[in-house]
């Protein structure tokens, strides 16, 4: 469950696609809006024409989805969650369209690769477009009965689209991990128990070994780091990270791994503290 502040939630891409179907899946009470970039989505959020966004950072077949980095100017808004969302890939098509007729498949550039397989055997020839949902819409505009989509469930039901077949996508552990956003710094008080990440972007000194220091207190501390991503600036120099760690701000054990961290870093910007998805302790176990 969400706030009940919260009415609606931005995603990239058009209705029905995959981002559309995680929001549904993670906040079922809210309204999805769709945004044309990434950009427009967190946009939106600033804006107040969505209380939050839902944007997609890695996959485990594509890596890295998104450049959070890139998407948070100046720390107008807020990590509150993550979500992952297991990718269920479906090959779509008009009412009474048969698989041996089939000659074209219309899909986003990810998707196609993850169902070699069955693009392979049924001939298909590719055809890249914006997102699932975009091929999901041109079939059914189209009228073709040759011509399919590689998509959701969702894009199915909400494009008029028949399933030809489902799960066809090669790898069984295709899954997206989401962030959510928000305006507001939302951190959960501390409960025993539960997990937590902190997410955070910082700069080093222009100093010898800075990278190696700044992150030596996360060692000492006993602090787990999750990922940490490098970035360049415009002249190319490795100047900003952004990382996630697993602990809660109020842990004295962070909160001594973020004081050694400032003392070697000109910059530590923190994104924000949210209780860790359960998909985390089910793929521990």
């Amino acid at each position: 469950m969400t706030d009940n502040r919260f009415k609606t939630i931005a995603f990239q891409g058009m209705a029905g696609a995959y981002s559309d179907l995680a929001c549904r899946m993670a906040y079922p009470e809210l309204e999805t809006v769709p945004c044309v970039s990434f950009e427009a989505a967190f946009l939106a959020v600033r804006q107040k024409k969505a209380d939050l966004a839902m944007i997609p950072v890695d996959n485990t077949l594509a890596g890295r989805v998104a450049d959070v980095h890139f998407l948070i100017p100046n720390g107008e808004l807020h990590i509150i969650g993550e979500h992952f969302h297991l990718i269920r890939h479906c090959l779509l098509g008009l009412s009474g369209a048969r698989l041996e007729e089939l000659t074209d498949v219309h899909s986003h550039v990810h998707a196609l690769p993850q169902c070699r397989k069955i693009i392979d055997e049924l001939k298909l020839v590719k055809h890249v477009v914006a997102d699932t949902a975009k091929g999901a819409s041109d079939i059914k505009k189209w009228g073709d009965k040759t011509q399919a989509a590689i998509g959701s469930e969702l894009a199915a039901g909400i494009y008029g689209l028949d399933i030809l077949q489902r799960d066809i996508q090669d790898a069984a552990h295709n899954t997206t991990r989401f962030l959510v956003f928000s305006r507001e710094n939302m951190v959960p008080g501390f409960a025993e128990g539960q997990s937590y990440l902190t997410s955070f972007i910082f700069e080093v000194r222009n100093i010898p070994a800075a990278l190696y220091k700044a992150l030596g207190g996360f060692a000492t501390n006993g602090v787990q780091m999750t990922k940490l991503e490098s970035y360049v600036d415009k002249d190319f120099n490795v100047a900003r990270f952004y990382a996630d760690v697993e602990g809660h701000i109020e842990e004295r054990s962070l909160q001594l791994a973020l004081e050694e961290l400032r003392f070697f870093a000109k910059r530590v910007d923190l994104l924000g503290t949210y209780p860790a998805h359960n998909f985390r302790n089910s793929t521990r176990e």
